[in-house]
This record gives structure tokens, sequence and C-alpha cells, in this order.
């Protein structure tokens, strides 16, 4: 079915034609390879940009008329002292970063610096230097030093400390020096008032060039040629000697300079403008310059250019994604690799072009471009929401018209079958196959998804793939059956953008991710960082096992090695490589149509296309930075001081404890994907990614010497493995010396020692305490044991003794019966008197605390079986005894009290207590029979330890016992004791016991019965 050409068609083949025309028209936007940034004062940059220059260290210097900024990617810094020297002025002008990496600055009024790490100098008139305002400073190929000043050319040599001037002597004029310039052939130009000078290699004498006329700045093309321009902003093409016909300017402009690549750039008042095929390009202040006046031009190591004007500076850096440069812009533009080797290329605006990789395009067909196909045996087709074209093998064109009523709509996707059937999916009017000149929606199938198919696919064996929204696949094989592919297998794609065949298993790009079926199963793939790889809407498998994927946020290339090693362990996560907007992407892939949004060339050229552009990559030469960035540390912070890093090593206060660490990575190109990373060792277990970040931060950080290591890669993963280090060392304190450390252990042992000295001496005080307690109550229970004895049982049978004594005395005297029972009761009253003494034992076994009051009791209970009435008398200031003294004071006055109370027949004991403050005295006296002379003599009868006894006792204690006796005088017995021995009182009188002891006996005994 074919129809004639409607008038849409034919003016849009008119614009087509006039669009490729080739035609120089007024320059094109800033050029589409480069990514353009401006900086100016709202983003801290310096202004009224004079020159620029970039050392070994990687940092970039711009010189302006207030100063001298450096920047490392990241932010501009004014540098009013370089290596820590400062400059003569701030007026910069000229600027050189020489190879060894000194940096020369000359001044604006005169004189120039060289700074170098280990010092610096300045030069002025006196040191041979020219003077007045330093143009221009250049390095020889040899190491010279050349200045460019307003009275002359001056020249420093290697090593020299002078400057030689160069003027007539060498055939170069007195003034105005303007620009040095060493061509690639050895030959050094001079520009100055008077015209351009050169030299060639071996002359003495510079010779003057044409045109002879006032000649200010110059440059090299890439053929070899000098361009300078005179005072009008003319360029001319210099000769070395005189032309046939005299030079004309061929540029106007405010500076010429080339590019490494050969590209010439011009200045303009208002612009910059790439000069050459296939069209001019301008950079213009509508288009983003960040100023007027662009007046100085340069290209970094990493291949940058860089832009000063009077408000700013500009960066153009190469994109590695080259766009395509044509007269026109795409609206939605939709790729098909063509027979030719080159991709056409349509969209909504009605024609369809072929292009090669370097822009040049010629039409195809008049057509719209929704949906393209090309088939295996090389038929294509193309449509858009008129109709379908066909391209015969002749090269003609066949219209097919759509289904009825579909006449409108756009079709989506498009794939022939190996059958020859045309499927065709349209938006909005449903899944139709075209067989045998005959439109059949669904192709008289059933089983396929409702939703809209977006992409097509034919699988090796010749099965028909559709991929449909809502997350659906469905499968026409050779058997005309349908088979649907969902979640059930796996797929979590959303709608479904890209199927692509890889051998026996199919690659599938969706709103929601990428996935492989293989198996019987969808096998999604995930990338390092949590990467999902959304709105993939092409995919090409390279030959050598590369996969590209164009998605919603990006261009990503997995290595064939990281791909092989994901289809062996699907879990893992893969490593990839993105390509985005600092690429010179500009939009993201299609997600709707036309698809696919990515195909590969015949010369192997990738194709991407976006809303509005076509992207190019070669794979095989992707442009790469082989430069590692310079790794910088730049500054040290502790307790809020800074301290110079420059050496590589500081020393901090005694006590510091907290650091931050700047640092910086000198790569211009795309600092936004510098990866850096850092380590203090002692403290980080492994490398800290710095991300968004040039600081380190640590707190708490104990005395001692640290390292600290930072290294960097660049854009493509280059590391500099050296980086740079710093040493830091913070010495302890007193109290953080080991010396301390010894101490507070010595001092806490001795506390803990202390500790638990004090506790086991609480432990033994209370531990006695709960042992005197419970022997207190088990005596004070012996106690009442024995006065329930004493009150019930021996009185008992005391009274049962005196009843039986009086029911004897009834007896006659002398008869046998009265001696019986007189032996009987006094074998009675022996008993009753062994049963007192026992229970008056257990009634002194439990003393009360108190010595006095424990005698007392013990005298009492002794007392009230016999007829002898007891006195007692304490004198002094009651004080408690020792322990031993007081058990054997007790013990010497109950055997003297028993004594008193069993053999004395007295009728009066006394017992007397003194708590002396030089002794403690304590005295027995009866007023008894006393003591035969030979029983007193021999220390008490024979068979009776009891003086003996006592005289032990008072012995073991350091008292002194004395008695005193006679028949019938009773007895007098007094125990003397020290008071320090007594109850730790210091003695008063140092010579009272001897004068006590040297007392006679019975003077002593007179006094007690007086």
């Amino acid at each position: 079915m074919t129809h004639l050409p409607s008038l849409r068609h034919a003016v849009a083949l008119l614009w087509l034609l006039a669009a490729l025309l080739p035609a120089r028209a007024a320059p094109g936007p800033v050029p589409a390879d480069y990514t353009h940034t401006a900086w100016g004062s709202l983003q801290g940059a310096p202004v009224d940009v004079l020159k620029f220059a970039q050392g070994p260290d990687g940092w970039l210097w711009i010189a302006t008329a207030t100063g001298l900024y450096r920047y490392d990617g990241v932010r501009f810094e004014r540098s009013d002292s370089v290596h820590g020297h400062r400059l003569y002025s701030s007026n910069v002008l000229g600027l050189l970063a020489a190879r060894d990496g000194a940096l020369w600055v000359g001044y604006r009024l005169g004189g120039v610096t060289a700074l170098r790490p280990d010092g610096a100098r300045t030069y002025m008139e006196a040191d041979g230097l020219p003077g007045g305002a330093v143009f221009h400073i250049a390095e020889a190929p040899d190491g010279t030093v050349w200045v460019a000043a307003r009275d002359g050319v001056a020249a420093l040599r290697p090593g020299a400390s002078r400057f030689e001037p160069q003027g007539e002597s060498v055939g170069l004029p007195a003034r105005r020096m303007f620009q040095i310039l060493f061509a690639r052939d050895g030959t050094q130009w001079v520009a100055a008032l008077g015209g351009a000078f050169f030299r060639p290699p071996g002359a003495a004498r510079f010779t003057q060039a044409w045109p002879r006329t006032t000649l200010m700045a110059m440059a090299e093309g890439p053929d070899g040629a000098i361009w300078a321009s005179d005072d009008q902003s003319r360029y001319y093409r210099l000769h070395t000697s005189a032309p046939a016909q005299a030079p004309r300017p061929e540029y106007t402009a405010s500076g010429m300079h080339f590019d490494r690549a050969g590209q010439m750039w011009l200045l303009h008042p208002d612009a910059v403008e790439r000069a050459g095929a296939p069209a001019a390009q301008r950079l213009t202040l509508q288009s983003g310059l960040s100023g007027a006046l662009p007046q100085t031009f340069f290209q970094d190591r990493e291949g940058s250019i860089w832009i000063g004007t009077s408000a700013g500076l500009d960066r153009l850096r190469p994109n590695r994604l080259r766009a395509l440069a044509t007269p026109r812009h795409f609206d939605h533009p939709g790729m098909i690799a063509g027979p030719d080797g080159s991709v056409w290329i349509g969209d909504y605006a009605g024609h369809v072009a072929s292009y090669t990789a370097d822009g040049t395009g010629k039409p195809v067909l008049r057509s719209g471009f929704a949906a393209a196909h090309r088939a295996p045996d090389g038929t294509y087709w193309i449509g858009d929401d008129q109709s379908l074209h066909r391209r015969m093998a002749d090269g003609t064109w066949q219209t097919v018209a759509s289904p009825a009523g579909l006449r409108g709509l756009d079709p989506q996707a498009l794939l022939q079958a190996d059958d020859g059937a045309l499927w065709a999916s349209f938006s909005g009017g449903g899944l139709f196959r075209l067989k045998d000149g005959t439109w059949t929606r669904d192709g008289g199938l059933a089983g396929f998804p409702a939703a809209l198919a977006l992409t097509m696919a034919r699988a090796a064996d010749g099965t028909v793939w559709m991929g449909h929204a809502r997350n659906q696949v469905s499968l026409v094989g050779r058997d005309e059956r349908v088979r649907r592919l969902d979640a059930r297998q796996g797929l979590q794609l959303g709608t479904v953008l890209a199927l692509t065949p890889d051998g026996g298993t199919m690659w599938a790009g969706g709103e929601a991710g990428t996935a492989l079926y293989r198996d019987g199963r969808f096998l999604a793939l995930h990338g390092s960082g949590g990467e999902t790889f959304r709105g993939v809407s092409g995919i090409v498998r390279l030959p050598g096992g590369d996969l590209w994927l164009h998605g919603a946020d990006g261009i990503y290339r997995i290595g064939a090695a990281a791909l092989a090693g994901w289809l062996r362990d699907p879990a893992q996560a893969v490593a990839f490589e993105r390509f985005g907007a600092l690429d010179g992407l500009r939009g993201h892939a299609s997600q709707l149509r036309p698809l696919p949004s990515l195909v590969q060339a015949p010369d192997g050229q990738l194709w991407f296309a976006t809303g509005s552009a076509i992207a190019l990559l070669d794979p095989a030469r992707i442009p790469r930075n082989p430069l590692p960035p310079p790794v910088l540390i730049r500054a040290l912070t502790a307790g809020d001081r800074h301290y110079p890093v420059a050496g590589g090593a500081v020393t901090l206060p005694q006590g510091s404890d907290t650091l931050q660490i700047g640092f910086t990575a000198l790569s211009l190109a795309m600092p936004e994907r510098v990866r850096l990373r850092y380590r203090l060792e002692g403290v980080d277990h492994g490398w800290q990614e710095a991300v968004g970040r040039r600081e380190a931060f640590y707190t708490n950080l104990a005395p001692g010497t640290y390292r600290f290591r930072v290294t960097a890669a660049n854009e493509d993963g280059l590391w500099n493995e050296a980086g740079a280090t710093l040493d830091v060392q913070i010495p302890p304190t007193f109290v953080q010396t080991p010396w301390f450390v010894v101490l507070l252990t010595l001092g806490g042992a001795a506390l803990l020692f202390a500790a638990y000295t004090l506790r086991m001496r609480h432990v033994t005080r209370r531990l006695a305490e709960r042992m005197q307690e419970r022997m207190h109550e088990r005596l004070a229970e012996r106690s009442r044991i024995a006065r329930s004895l004493h009150d019930t049982l021996l009185q008992a049978v005391q009274g049962l003794i005196m009843s039986f004594h009086a029911h004897v005395r009834q007896l006659p005297a002398g008869t046998r019966e009265r001696e019986r029972l007189d032996l009987a009761l006094d074998r009675a009253d022996r008993l009753l008197v062994e049963g007192r003494d026992q229970i008056m034992d257990l009634r002194a076994s439990a003393p009360p605390p108190d010595l006095a009051e424990a005698l007392r009791e013990f005298a009492a209970g002794l007392a009230e079986p016999a007829a002898q009435a007891f006195e007692m008398t304490v004198t002094g200031l009651r004080q408690p005894l020792r322990p031993q003294v007081s058990e054997e004071l007790q013990a010497i006055a109950r055997e003297a009290l028993c004594n008193a109370g069993r053999y004395a027949q007295a009728e009066r004991i006394v017992l007397e207590v003194d708590y002396g403050s030089a002794a403690f005295t304590l005295r027995v006296h009866d007023d008894g029979c006393g003591l035969d002379a030979a029983v007193a003599q021999a220390g008490g009868r024979p068979g009776h330890w009891g003086l003996v006894g006592m005289r032990e006792r008072a012995a073991a204690i350091g008292a002194t016992l004395r008695m005193a006796s006679g028949p019938g005088q009773g007895t007098a017995l007094e125990v003397t004791l020290p008071a320090a021995r007594a109850y730790g009182v210091a003695e008063q009188r140092g010579d009272a016991e001897s004068a006590t002891e040297s007392e006679p006996a019975d003077s002593w005994y007179r006094g007690q019965q007086r």
C-alpha cells in the first residue's frame, strides 16, 4: 500500500536539505565536546584574571591586579605568600611555574620574585632586571629564565645570581618588550614595540621579522607558523625574510592561542571562539562566559582550557562523550544503524538523515521517527504517526499504511519475524501483525498482556520477545504459541524498555533495573554501592565482553572481567563505570520512545540518544586521564591553633588530644570524581573515604607519635599510592608519662592494700564483736542457769539438809544412828559446797564488760549462802582494761574472794578497785582467821595452788602482787599494774611501781587493818 507524499513531508524535506547544506553560518555555541564552567565573584573566584600557570605540584596559579590566587579543583585561595614566603607586591602581572618547581611572580610596578620551598628572592634593577612592569616571564629549554619588561629584556642563567640585560648588543630594542616565545624548532622570538625579533638556534643576535610594525602577542601554530598581533588586534603570519607581497592580517582578535591538538582559539572582546571546521563555535556572554574582555588563555596538564576575563574565569573541559555536531538540535531523536556504516537519525520534526561520526549528514526519508527496525535480511522499517516505511533491497522505500483506525497514533515498537511478518505495537492502539499484506490484532493469537509492548527483540532461536508495561514479557515461538513471563520468573523491572539477545540469554532493561534471563529465571543486575541500573532503554554487549547500558542515571560500562564474575555469582555486586553530565552527556535515556536509546555503529562507536542530542563514544579509545593527582596536606589545627605542615612533621603541645587535618588532591579536570582516602596509623584500622569533604577530624587522642597518610585517585580510578604523609607527635603531660602510670599504679595498689587492711580490720573487729556478742549471750545464758540452780535446787537442798539436821539433833548423841546420819549430813554439806562452787564458777565465766561490775556480781553470789558481809569500793575514772589484763585480774580477784569466803571464817570481806592515773590497783582483805606463818611463808597449803596461780597470773601481765596475813589478823592481797599496761595510759609516775614494792609488807598490812 503506497500513497503520495503529503505537503507536510515536502516541506520537511526542504527543511532537511537546508539544514544539511554545508554553509558557514554564524558561529555556533560553545564547543559541544567541551563542558563549560564559569566562576565569578559570587563563587569566590578572582576577577580581572591576567595570567595562569601550573607547576609540577599541580596547583593552578592565577595572577590578578589585586593578588595571587591558587585553585585545587575545589576552592580558590588568595595567596599572599608561597611556601611560607610573602610576595613583594599584590599587583601581579607576570607569572611562570618553572620546571624545577619555582614560582616566578612579576609585578606591575617592577620587580620579580622567585619562590621556592627552601627560600625566596626578589630581583630589582640592582640585580640587572629591567625596570617597569613585568609583562612576561618565560623559561628557555636550557632553564634560563627570561623576563620581558617595560624597559627591556633580561635573562637569568641557571646558577647565576644576577640578570643579564639583553638589548642593542644582541639586536633588540631598548624598551617595551611584551612577550618571549621559544618555538618548537628552537628559534627564540621576542615581541616588542618595534616589531617581532627572532634568533635561530646558535645565533648570537636577533633579527627583525616581517611585518615590521609594533607586535604585542605571539602564538605558534601546529604547522610551526608564528602569528603575532599588532596594536589594532590584527593577527599576521610572521616571516623571517621579506615576503613578495606585504603581509596582510588574516584574523582579528585580541588573542590567539593553539591547544595541544593544534586547534586555534581566538579571544574577542566579548567572546571566545574555536576556529576551524566544521564551523566556528563561540562562547559568549549570552552563552555563559564569565565576563567581557577575555585576556588570557591556558591549557593545563590534564587538557582543560582556562580563560581569564575581566569578571572571572572559565574552564572548558574536554568531554569523554563527543556530541554529534549538527547545524540543528534534535527533538527526541531515534537511531538505527544504517547499511553504509552510518547511523540513521530521525525525530518528530519529520525527517530521517544518515550521519557519520564527523557530523556529516544526508537525507534518507521524509518521515517522522517514532519507531524503527532493521531485519536480519537487511530490510528497514521506520514509522511515524501517519504510516510505516519499508526500505526495499534496491534502496527504494515503500509506504505501508497503519492499521485501520490507527492513523495519528505513533508506533512504539517494530519487529520483523523470521517468516517475514511484521509485528507492530502502537501507542494507544494495541499490538498488530502484518502478514501477507493484512493487519491482524495480536496476530490472531491469544495470551498477550493488555499492557503496551514498548520494545521487541528476536532471540537466537527465532522467538519473538516483547517487553510490556506493568512488569510483563511475552514470547511468541515458532509454534505460534504465546508464553508470558512476570514476577513468578523473577522479573522485577516495572515497565520493560529494552530487550537485547546475548547468545542463548536475553538482557532486559526497565524502569526499575536491569536483568538477565537465563535458565528460565531473570537475574537482577546489581552494582557496587547499591546501583540498580534503572531506566535502561539501551543495551549493547560488545564482542570483547563489555556490557554497555544507557539509563535514567547515565551510561554504564561493565567490564568483561567484572561481568564474568557476576555471571558466575549473580548474588555479588558488579563493578562498573558511569558516564554522565560531567562526561558531556546532556539529558538521559528515553523512557518511552523512540527506542532503543543506544546503538553501535558498524565502525564500533556507540551512539547515545537523549531528549535533544546525540553523543558518541568509541569504547576502544575512551579518553583517559593518565595523571594521578598530586596529594597535599594543607593544614593542621589543634586546639584552635594552626600549625605549619611544610616540613612533613609537627610536634604539638603537651595535652593535645584533637586534630583537624586539611588535605587536597590537585586534579582540575573532574574534581567532582576525585576519590580521597586517609588513615591515621595507630588510630584507624583501615582507610577512611573522604566523601564530600577534604578534612579529617580526630578526638581523644593519647600521647604518642602518629603518621597521617592520604592518597587520591583521579576520575579514572588512577591512584597516587604514595600520596602525602604527616608525622604528628603529641608529647605526654606528667600525668600521661609511664612514671605517672607507675606512681598511679603503686598508689592504687597502696590504696587497695589500705582498703584491704581496713576491710580486714573491720571484718575482724566485726567478727570479734559478733563472737563476743555470741559469747556474752552464751555466758548470760549460763549465768541465768546458774542463778536458776542456785535459787531453786541449791536452796531446796540446803533447806532439806537443815531439816535433816534438826531431826538429827533429836537423836541421842553418841548413838550409832546419830553418827551415821552426821556423816551423811557432812557429806551432803560437802556436796552442797561443791555444787555452790560449781555454780559460782559457772556464773564467774560470764563476766560483764566492766571488771568492777563483774567482781561485784561474783562476790555477791559468793556471799549469798554465807554469813559474811561484803563491801566494795571503786575509785578513780573508770576506763576499759585491756582484754588480757581484765581476764587475769578477774581470775586473781575470784581466787582471793573464794579463799576469803571459804577458809577465812571472816565476818567482813572488802574489795577495793582503784582506776588510778598512774596505776591500776585491786585489793581484797578480810577480818578472818588469817594464815599460819608457815603457810604464808610457803605460798599456800600443800596440794593447793591458789596463791601460786595468782602470782603467775600477775607476772603474766606485768603486775605486782603482795599479800599480808597473820593468825587472827585476817588476810590482805593487793595487785598493782602500771596504767600503760592496764589501759594504755602513759605512766605519770615513772617509779611508782618501785616505790610501792619497796614499802614493807607489814606496814601495808597495818594500813589495811586501820
